[in-house]
């Protein structure tokens, strides 16, 4: 089995596919500012206690595999990841300043897709067992 994370009380194994872009798709993800952007969210990633599994800091937006903690939501670790690559980045880069005057160097939204290793099927496999099983007198189907 992959790495699962442990807590006092739990186990678990959360992995996410999120893809955002820059604002108005703009090219701007290039050179110094990719390097940069690359490391902004390797240090983001460390400091949540996020593995990226894989990643691509493309021209005009981001890919990100990743494997996270329960206790962070989806949404919660997007915001974080935007939020501070986007305030250094424009910090840093007077062309980005230029260009994205408001100070949103990224556009509005993001996509995120669950990844793992248990599919749909493999699910209601299990359940249909446990709905099957003579010794269960206390299971109730759910639907």
């Amino acid at each position: 089995m992959e790495s699962l994370r442990k807590g006092s009380h739990s186990v678990q194994q959360l992995h996410v596919h999120i893809v955002w872009g820059t604002k108005y798709r703009y090219k701007v993800l290039q050179g110094d500012i990719q390097l940069r952007c690359r490391d902004l969210i390797r240090q983001s990633c460390d400091v949540l206690d996020v593995q990226i599994l894989k990643g691509v800091v493309s021209k005009d937006h981001i890919h990100l595999h990743l494997s996270y903690p329960a206790k962070l939501s989806v949404s919660d670790l997007v915001k974080r990841l935007k939020g501070r690559s986007a305030k250094m980045l424009l910090q840093e880069f007077t062309e980005l300043r230029r260009r994205y005057y408001g100070g949103h160097l990224w556009g509005i939204g993001y996509g995120a897709w669950s990844t793992g290793n248990i599919t749909d099927e493999m699910i209601q496999a299990y359940l249909e067992h446990h709905k099957d099983d003579p010794n269960s007198d206390q299971d109730f189907i759910l639907e």
